[in-house]
């Protein structure tokens, strides 16, 4: 599935975990433990920062951040700044962030438009620094961003939308000043894998299949999406068959007859833009090995499959506190 499409079928490719736009979750709390940076930068103006299209330098302090790239804007929050402008790639609505991420703001952003934000919106923000670490990522959208003010792009070598919530992270702490922040949210969010990995020690080695559906029926992620990264740091290994599938996107189409290639020790399926009852009611999902010997499970929560999807440290701990326990009592 290409991510070069139109709007719908481009966010389908990029999320293929969003149940839908502007849900009402109910849950106005952070993840459990995770506090935002707060304070003045801990490093010294100006800061080079790496990327794809080469360093950028940050001469002073920002204090108006446009945050355009999947996850950004949470990003930003969780090192204590609050962007003036964000996008918003799941749909939340409100502040364009998940719940676990609700309260950090004092002011709203102004939302700006996820694959083609307007420049002449960005633009009004008069921003000092524009974050833009997981999107689209092409030369024309870096030009044309980078006029207005310092763009931070995804890291050398990495594919669109492809950026870890590790390299994110490392980014943006360093285009913020908040280096020492970053790292110690990493080192969180690691222990917080860690624990989690320690208390399930089934998980470590058990192949793995996390699969979508939509109303253009199954696929499944490949490394380089967050949905796997999320597995495989648990302990979990992408199915080797499906990782022989991947091409430059991090998203493999899967045809009803090669639907038993979703068979793995665990399988983990996210309905998108479909009731969940059209997977589990589906004769052929039903008839995956795995299905069968009740090694699979169907997150059909909009709130805890954002959080999977976001990439993000306060998602990540989010879907770490409420996901794993449904793939231990999986494989119980």
């Amino acid at each position: 599935m290409s991510r070069h499409t139109l709007r719908g079928t481009a966010l389908l490719a990029a999320a293929l975990v969003i149940t839908s736009c502007g849900s009402d979750t109910g849950d106005d709390t952070t993840a459990e433990g995770t506090a935002p940076a707060t304070g003045s930068s801990d490093g010294a103006f100006p800061v080079t920062v790496e990327t794809a299209f080469g360093d950028v330098t940050v001469e002073e302090e920002p204090t108006r951040v446009v945050a355009l790239g999947w996850g950004d804007a949470e990003t930003a929050l969780a090192l204590g700044v609050q962007p003036v402008g964000a996008s918003d790639w799941l749909g939340f609505g409100g502040e364009g962030v998940g719940p676990w991420a609700e309260g950090l703001y004092d002011e709203a952003p102004e939302i700006i438009e996820t694959l083609e934000p307007s420049i002449e919106a960005i633009a009004a923000l008069d921003p000092d620094l524009i974050l833009d670490t997981r999107s689209a990522a092409t030369q024309e959208r870096y030009d044309a961003l980078s006029q207005i003010a310092p763009t931070i792009g995804q890291p050398e070598g990495v594919e669109q939308y492809q950026t870890s919530w590790q390299q994110q992270l490392d980014l943006v702490g360093q285009a913020l000043g908040k280096e020492e922040a970053a790292d110690e949210l990493e080192a969180e969010v690691d222990q917080a894998f860690a624990d989690a990995a320690a208390a399930n020690p089934e998980f470590d080695g058990t192949e793995v299949a996390v699969a979508a559906y939509t109303a253009e029926g199954f696929g499944a992620y490949v490394r380089g999406d967050s949905r796997v990264d999320f597995m495989e740091q648990l302990g979990f290994v992408n199915k080797p068959a499906i990782e022989d599938l991947a091409t430059d996107s991090f998203y493999v189409p899967v045809s009803e007859e090669q639907l038993p290639l979703l068979d793995a020790g665990l399988t983990v399926a996210f309905p998108i833009f479909v009731e969940p009852s059209e997977i589990t009611d589906n004769p052929l999902w039903q008839a995956i090995p795995s299905v069968q010997a009740g090694n699979a499970v169907v997150l059909d929560d909009q709130t805890l499959t954002n959080a999977f999807s976001s990439g993000t440290p306060l998602g990540i701990q989010y879907a770490l506190e409420n996901a794993v326990p449904q793939f231990a009592d999986a494989l119980g």
